[in-house]
This record gives structure tokens, C-alpha cells and sequence, in this order.
């Protein structure tokens, strides 16, 4: 049995969502130990007991220690199946986190596999659905990934109440992918409200738009406005596309302006395109377990997160697989790299 320190590294909820999927993966039962030690409020939250129940589902899997607040848990695996799965997180704890985690087994089913998730879609500390949709599927597909992601109705914090249905296709390898440097042509983006006024969702869309005109590349940014969600709530996701895709959003909350909102996810979005490199820090996190899957990949991020450091340490203990990263030229000893989070300039992983 594989023991995981939840403490480890940023010491949150990701060290349970890739643990589980990779122990469903590999086929390699676990015992997670101070899970999200590091937050204020320790332990599993609904968004990542629910992130185990999907993998659960999909893999047979028995658990003890699954309950609201536990600190520790152990996840035995059995065989893969495809099917149809539903999740009702019964809060407006987030899909996005839920679907990270199914979305690194569901491919190695035999069939494709659906699930439909009720929760929370656009939610701060978390991928909304349109950055999954918009950017991490784009990049993933570049390496044989093929999935639908439809979003029926957003849900906000903190009713929730928000629905999502995904299919995934099953494949029997991931090709390796070599993104270095991005090449951009245009700049696209999503700005929403719920049973708010419209002058949100438009204040939101041209303060962004503002920021980003002075990147010389063509903006196209959808207005959502709907009075059907539940609860309210607004926020924008803009991506940047062309050999690849970078993102930046931000979600409203009260007493924030619609213009702050826009202008968040605006410069997100302009910092990681000033780096020239083909990720974002988000994507460079997520992208991890995948690399290991394909093997011989190299991609170059815009930052060196605590969450890319946590993935990389957590992905070397189930798969037969070699990380080096390379910030500035340098090769960063891996048993430092605890340290090392934050750093920015040119980081390149690669897995061999």
C-alpha cells in the first residue's frame, strides 16, 4: 500500500483527487494521512469527497475513512468500468475539481464513460467549467484526449445548484506533447451573470477588453446573461488560442466591481502571454498526470506552482516515470524543489 502525506507540498485538496486517480489507474491501493492539513478548515470538503466518489464509481473501488472532515482515508482500487455516473456535491462545492479527477481514469475504460455533476461551476480557488472546456480539453485533445463537456446551468456559491454532463471517450494511449513556446492569434472569452442585471456581464466583458487591446490581437468576448441559474453570481474566463491555449479568469463576489472582475482575468490572462510560454501555471498543473501517462513530453509553463511541485511528487509514486525541471537553463534538484515554488522565467518539465 502506497502511504500519501497530505501535508506534502501545498498540503490541499489536489493531493487527494490525483492520489485516487492514479491509485484507480495503477491499480495500487493508498492511505491518504493529513488530508488538506494546510487549509484553515482541515480535511475532505464536499467538492473532494465527492472528487473520490467519482473514482469510486468508475473503478469499483472500496473506501474507509469517506466522510465530511476526515483527516485520513484508504482507497482500494478494483477493475475499471465504463458507464453512466451522477454526483450531486449538495453544495456549491466545485465541479471543475470533481471533473479533474475523472477525467485522468475515464479514458482507460473500456467504453466511453458519462457522468453528470451537481455543484458549484464557477467558484473562487477552483477551474471554472468554461477554463476546463476552453482550455485544459483544447491542450488535452492535442494528445489524443477526446471528450464532450456540456454546461447545462451555472451554479454559484452558495446555493450550488449548478449541472454539468461530460462523455469521455475511451483511448488505449496518450501520444506525448512538446509545447514550448505559444504562438497566439486571437484572444476569446466567456463573461456571465446570473439573475443579475446585464450591465454586469457587459461591464465585466469591457473592462477585460480594455487591458487585452493592447496585445494587438483580435478579442471576441460572448456575453452570457441568465436569469434561470441558481442563485446569483458573475464572472469571465478569457483564453488565448493558436498552437495552444492559455487562460485568465475571475469570479464576482459583493463589493467587487464588475470592472475589477474583468480587469483580474485580463491581466492573468497578460501575464502568462508575456512569458511566451505554451501553459498557463494552472495548465501546467494539470497537465502533469498526463505527461506521466504518455511519457517523453516536454512543455514549458508560465510559473512554478506549489500545486505543479505537489502533482509532480505525488505522480512519481505510482508510475514508472522520470520528471526533470529546468528553470532559467538550470536543472532543479527535485529534492529541493519544495523550495523552489513560485519560480518564474522559463520552467521547463519534462517527463521521460
Amino acid at each position: 500500500m502506497i502511504e500519501i502525506d497530505g501535508s506534502w507540498g501545498e498540503g490541499g485538496g489536489s493531493i487527494v483527487r490525483v492520489s485516487t486517480a492514479l491509485s484507480a489507474l495503477s491499480s495500487k491501493p493508498i492511505h491518504i494521512f493529513n488530508i488538506r492539513a494546510k487549509r484553515t478548515k482541515t480535511g475532505l470538503a464536499a467538492q473532494h469527497l465527492n472528487s473520490v466518489k467519482s473514482v469510486a464509481q468508475i473503478s469499483n473501488a472500496s473506501i474507509d475513512g469517506l466522510h465530511l472532515g476526515s483527516s485520513e482515508l484508504e482507497f482500494h482500487p478494483g477493475e475499471l468500468k465504463s458507464g453512466n455516473f451522477q454526483l450531486d456535491v449538495k453544495t456549491a462545492g466545485s465541479i471543475g475539481l470533481i471533473l479533474q479527477s475523472f477525467m485522468i481514469i475515464a479514458p482507460f475504460a473500456s467504453k466511453s464513460s458519462k457522468i453528470q455533476i451537481t455543484g458549484g461551476t464557477d467558484i473562487r480557488w477552483a477551474p471554472s467549467i468554461d477554463y476546463i472546456k476552453n482550455v485544459t480539453l483544447p491542450v488535452l485533445e492535442k494528445m489524443g484526449y477526446a471528450a464532450n463537456i456540456n454546461l447545462i446551468k451555472r451554479g454559484h456559491y452558495p446555493k450550488g445548484g449548478g449541472e454539468v454532463k461530460a462523455e469521455i471517450s475511451p483511448l488505449k494511449n496518450l501520444n506525448p506533447i512538446n509545447l514550448l513556446k505559444s504562438e497566439i492569434d486571437s484572444i476569446k472569452g466567456i463573461s456571465h451573470a446570473s439573475n443579475l442585471p446585464i450591465h454586469v456581464v457587459e461591464r465585466q466583458a469591457s473592462s477585460a477588453e480594455k487591458i487585452l487591446k493592447k496585445t494587438g490581437y483580435d478579442i471576441d468576448i460572448e456575453i452570457e446573461h441568465s436569469s434561470n441559474n441558481s442563485g446569483q453570481g458573475s464572472g469571465i474566463v478569457l483564453w488565448a488560442q493558436g498552437n495552444t491555449r492559455l487562460g485568465g479568469s475571475s469570479i464576482g463576489k459583493l463589493g467587487k466591481t464588475a470592472e475589477k472582475v474583468g480587469e483580474e482575468a485580463a491581466n492573468e490572462l497578460l501575464n502568462s502571454l508575456k512569458t511566451k510560454s505554451a501553459l498557463d501555471e494552472h495548465m501546467g498543473d494539470q497537465i502533469i498526470p498526463y505527461m506521466a501517462m504518455a511519457g517523453k513530453s516536454e512543455v514549458e509553463i508560465s510559473n512554478l506552482t506549489m500545486h505543479t511541485l505537489t502533482n509532480l511528487n505525488v505522480v512519481q509514486k505510482f508510475l514508472s516515470v522520470e520528471f526533470e525541471v529546468i528553470c532559467n537553463g538550470n536543472v532543479l534538484d527535485f529534492q529541493d524543489l519544495e523550495k523552489k515554488f513560485g519560480v518564474s522565467g522559463q520552467v521547463i518539465i519534462k517527463s521521460k
